[in-house]
Formats: C-alpha cells, sequence, structure tokens
C-alpha cells in the first residue's frame, strides 16, 4: 500500500503511477479524530503503531472511494512530527572514501573524520514534503561554505521498541520513503548542520514494508539541473537495514513514526540558489525540489 499526506495533512492512498497516479482520501475511515497541526497531532504516530488492525479500513475505503489525480493535490512529508530522525553515517564504501577528499578541502585535513558506522540525530522540525523549495540559510551561503545534497532511503518505524534483535527489525518497519540529508560540509557538529529548516525533504510518498519486499534491492538516483550525481543500489549498504533498526534501537527507544536515514551513496555535491534536485528510488517514487536562498 502507498500512502500520501496531502493537502490539510489528509490521510490518502495512492493508486497508479506517473501521470495516471490518483489518490483516495480515507481520514474518515481510520475512525480516530483528525488533527491537521502537525505540531499536536498524535494520529499519525497511532496509525504507525496500529497499521495492521488499520489496513483493511483503509483499503476499504480507498476501494471505494473517488480518487483525484495525484498531480492535483499538495503532497506533505509523508510523515507527521516523529520523536525523532535518526540518521546513519559512513554506510557506503564509496561515500566513506570520497570524504576524504571533501575533509581535505574544506576541514583543513582534520583527523576526526568518523571511519566506522554509527547513527546521529536531526532535528524534526527540518522535515520538509515534495513540494517544498530546498532553502539555503543566506548567512552559510554568504560565507561561502559548501551545502550538499544526500539522497538515502528512509525507513519509517512502525511498531517501536528497545533491544530489537535484528531477526526481528523488520516486523517494527511500518515502511520506507525517499529522503535527502541535505547537509553544511564544516568542522561544525553533524547534527548541527544538517538540521535547518527544510535540510531533509520527504516524500513523495510512504510505501509498507511488504510492498517494498527487500528494502537491500533498490535503487536510488539523484540529479542537478539534469546531471547525475548518484546512483546506487542499498544492497552495497555497509550496514542493511534490519541492522540499523537493531543498532539504533539498542541506544535509544524506537517510537511509532520516527525517521531513519540509512546513509547517504558516493556522489554527493554541492548545491546553489537556481538549482533543481531531481531524486528517485524504486517502488516509491521521485520528487523534483527547487533550491532558493532564505
Amino acid at each position: 500500500m502507498k500512502l500520501a499526506l496531502f493537502d490539510d495533512h489528509r490521510l490518502g492512498v495512492v493508486d497508479g503511477t506517473g501521470e495516471r497516479a490518483r489518490v483516495v482520501d480515507v481520514t474518515e475511515a481510520l475512525g480516530w479524530p483528525h488533527d491537521p497541526d502537525p505540531l499536536t497531532s498524535g494520529w499519525w504516530r497511532r496509525l504507525c503503531r496500529d497499521f495492521p488492525e488499520a489496513r483493511s479500513r483503509l483499503a476499504a475505503a480507498a476501494a471505494a472511494g473517488e480518487g483525484r489525480p495525484l498531480a492535483e493535490v499538495r503532497l506533505r512529508a509523508p510523515a507527521v512530527n516523529p520523536s525523532k530522525i535518526v540518521a546513519c553515517a559512513c554506510n557506503y564504501a564509496d561515500h566513506v572514501a570520497e570524504m576524504h577528499g571533501v575533509q581535505e578541502r574544506t576541514l583543513g585535513g582534520v583527523e576526526s573524520w568518523m571511519m566506522n558506522f554509527d547513527v546521529f540525530l536531526k532535528s524534526p522540525s527540518s522535515l520538509s514534503g515534495p513540494a517544498d523549495d530546498i532553502v539555503l540559510p543566506e548567512e552559510i551561503v554568504a560565507a561561502g561554505q559548501e551545502i550538499h545534497h544526500e539522497s538515502e532511503l528512509v525507513i519509517v518505524v512502525g511498531r517501536g521498541g528497545r533491544d530489537i534483535p535484528r531477526e526481528q527489525a523488520l516486523d517494527h518497519v511500518l515502511g520506507y520513503t525517499l529522503g535527502l540529508d541535505i547537509t553544511v560540509r564544516s568542522a561544525a557538529d553533524r547534527s548541527r548542520r544538517k538540521s535547518y529548516d527544510t535540510f531533509s525533504p520527504l516524500g513523495p510518498v510512504l510505501v509498507t514494508a511488504d510492498e517494498i519486499g527487500d528494502p537491500g534491492a533498490l535503487e536510488i538516483w539523484l540529479d542537478v539541473n539534469g546531471g547525475k550525481r548518484q546512483h546506487v543500489t542499498t544492497r552495497d549498504l555497509l550496514t542493511p537495514v534490519p541492522a540499523i533498526v537493531s543498532y539504533a534501537s539498542h541506544m535509544m527507544t524506537l517510537l511509532p513514526g520516527d525517521l531513519i536515514f540509512t546513509g547517504a551513496p558516493p556522489g554527493v555535491g554541492a548545491i546553489e540558489p537556481g538549482d533543481t534536485v531531481h531524486a528517485s528510488i524504486t517502488g516509491v517514487g521521485a520528487m523534483t525540489l527547487a533550491v532558493r536562498q532564505g
């Protein structure tokens, strides 16, 4: 099942692809109060936790409802107010290798680059949707610091938990989406330089885990102004999805609706005001984002 949040954070089920894609509003089928304000809404986390019980109601509503062309609605980020955004560092070998050069160029040879897999946190307020611009902070642009794109598979946590065994990790995943981890390249703390508003674009939809199948068999592409920057398969992840979920849960309790960015592929590069970024991932879809200065 493909789920979308659209317009006033309505819940929709998406059918079809490309120009034929349509979305059916299934919000009322949940039978729960719907709060459109993402800052106060608790219904999304409840859906992430209780999706197995709600699925049949949503499917029935989608089958009976009249869809609208997906192109006619404003898609929102397919996540509402997660308690945290967890992000993976150093999870593609070729990206680790290319970052040696970035380190030498921007950090003056500092010998502090993390060479082993780990996770860090991004601010939930950095989330934006597939219809939003990527806004580069004026002071960062004026200082001449590079701001890079990173296209990633994103895990949406369903049933949360603590100390989740690796062999049970996928049971705690609701689904997957596409995310960009926009990053200021500097010696500052990783969480700080990745947490500006609009630095976590997400979309276009959330695809449930059963429809995706093997999360280690997906392809990710990213172009800037029509030129290819990134193309990778998730089979190249050094730490695969089940191990990521387990690892993160041994440090922090994962709550329903939490997001996990699985790591940047090789081919990261600078984006500037006026650029257009197009990213896509197998089975999820694509989003095209304008870049502007704030």
